[in-house]
């Protein structure tokens, strides 16, 4: 018997690259065109204030729990000393508050309270920073992405001329579609993170509040502790 005829050599098809990330995030870069910069500028400002923020705001960093007992053991031993209110002062938030109360300690329940509350709004423009500017970054991302469609749109109704070229009708497509994906990814995140650090903000203040009542009843003698 004669042996069976080796089967013919088929070449076999190239293996495909190795996938590389940033070679696909620079692609969908230039195929969403000079629009998608501004977008790109305002995710990264957006992620600088979330972390920022996400830092600032927490609770051990803005009013602690221990500070409010530390110092009204203080204010026992020693009084609205200059010192003690320059320490509490320079702790935190909540100690600018407190702070503010122990300088008003000799005038009446009401002085005391509005002491406190002109330093409590000083506060709160300290806590909300940068949260406008978030915010605005939530608001304008998907128009700037709207802005990407309309000069994707103009790129395709320009490939519909006698002149274009079907090149220039899938970079419009490129341009307009790009442009309004990256509009919704920056804009989602941000208004989460702007409506969550506003949460965030008042529980803080509501905190702060309660503390600094406390301190107030304790100094008139209409609480101990």
């Amino acid at each position: 018997m004669r042996p069976d005829p080796a089967p013919p050599h088929r070449p076999t098809a190239p293996l495909p690259p190795p996938f590389r990330s940033d070679s696909t995030v620079l692609a969908i870069i230039q195929g969403a065109g000079w629009p998608i910069w501004p977008l790109i500028l305002a995710s990264i400002l957006a992620l600088a204030i979330i972390g920022e923020r996400s830092w600032s705001l927490r609770t051990s960093k803005v009013a602690p729990a221990d500070l409010l007992p530390s110092v009204l053991a203080d204010f026992r031993q020693q009084g609205a000393s200059a010192a003690l209110i320059e320490r509490t002062a320079a702790h935190s938030p909540l100690g600018e508050v407190l702070a503010a109360g122990l300088r008003s300690v000799g005038a009446t329940r009401e002085v005391m309270k509005e002491a406190i509350e002109e330093a409590g709004r000083a506060v709160v423009l300290h806590l909300e920073r940068y949260l406008t500017t978030l915010g605005t970054i939530a608001g304008m991302s998907p128009l700037l992405g709207l802005f990407g469609t309309v000069i994707g749109m103009i790129e395709i109704f320009g490939a519909q001329s006698s002149t274009g070229t079907p090149q220039q009708l899938a970079a419009g497509i490129s341009i307009a579609l790009y442009n309004t994906a990256f509009g919704l990814i920056v804009a989602i995140p941000s208004m989460i993170a702007y409506r969550h650090f506003r949460a965030r903000v008042d529980t803080l203040l509501v905190d702060m509040e309660q503390q600094a009542i406390r301190l107030v009843e304790v100094v008139h003698g209409e609480r101990r502790a």
